[in-house]
């Protein structure tokens, strides 16, 4: 039996997923102008997170290898990212009403933030720097970091600054970057546009 420590998986560079990407994932799940789920097979969600380097291509491979063999597990995996996007919605609609979450959703998120990494020092321009890595099931490491973009800004961010789009069957979650801040939609070319033309429309017909 050697004694050789199996080779760890290669560290992701900027393990930190970012609060944009976080908001891209609640958004998958699309209302408008039709409800429409980017993540509606196992396939299209592994696709999704190597796709905005949240885990190797490679384990994407292998996990679509295992789920032709095992197609079962890829819908419970699919499930398990379904509820992780709720729940994160549920926290950044909660953030953006200024009451409590549900306790529902703070349990899917931590559990999600639950995975094992290792800490090591790695290089940097002045010396060394402290850096962690996932190690494990892929797709949890990804569920994590996910998570995590969340939990950061509703804990050190400007939540002030996070929306939910006001068009009722859009709803899109996003972060306002406007001088002002007082963003009402996820795009004035689309909902605030449409919200316009319905305001002018009402007073036209009020004015008859």
């Amino acid at each position: 039996m050697s004694n050789v420590s199996a080779p760890l998986m290669p560290m992701q560079q900027g393990h930190l997923a970012p609060l944009q990407t976080g908001l891209d994932f609640v958004n998958t799940l699309d209302f408008w102008p039709v409800p429409h789920d980017h993540l509606d097979s196992p396939q299209a969600a592994l696709e999704w997170l190597a796709s905005h380097d949240l885990m190797h291509r490679e384990a994407r491979d292998d996990m679509l290898h295992q789920f032709e063999h095992a197609p079962a597990a890829g819908w419970q995996l699919l499930s398990r990212l379904h509820r992780i996007r709720e729940a994160m919605r549920g926290v950044v609609e909660a953030s953006v009403a200024r009451r409590a979450p549900d306790p529902a959703d703070l349990g899917e998120v931590n559990r999600a933030m639950r995975t094992h990494y290792i800490y090591e020092l790695v290089p940097s321009p002045d010396g060394v720097s402290l850096d962690h890595r996932h190690q494990g099931d892929p797709v949890d490491g990804a569920m994590a970091r996910l998570a995590e973009s969340i939990a950061r800004e509703v804990i050190t961010g400007d939540t002030s600054r996070l929306g939910v789009c006001e068009n009722d069957q859009c709803r899109w979650v996003f972060k306002d970057t406007s001088r002002t801040g007082k963003r009402k939609w996820c795009s004035m070319s689309s909902c605030g546009n449409r919200a316009k033309v319905a305001r002018h429309r009402a007073k036209q017909r009020t004015a008859i």
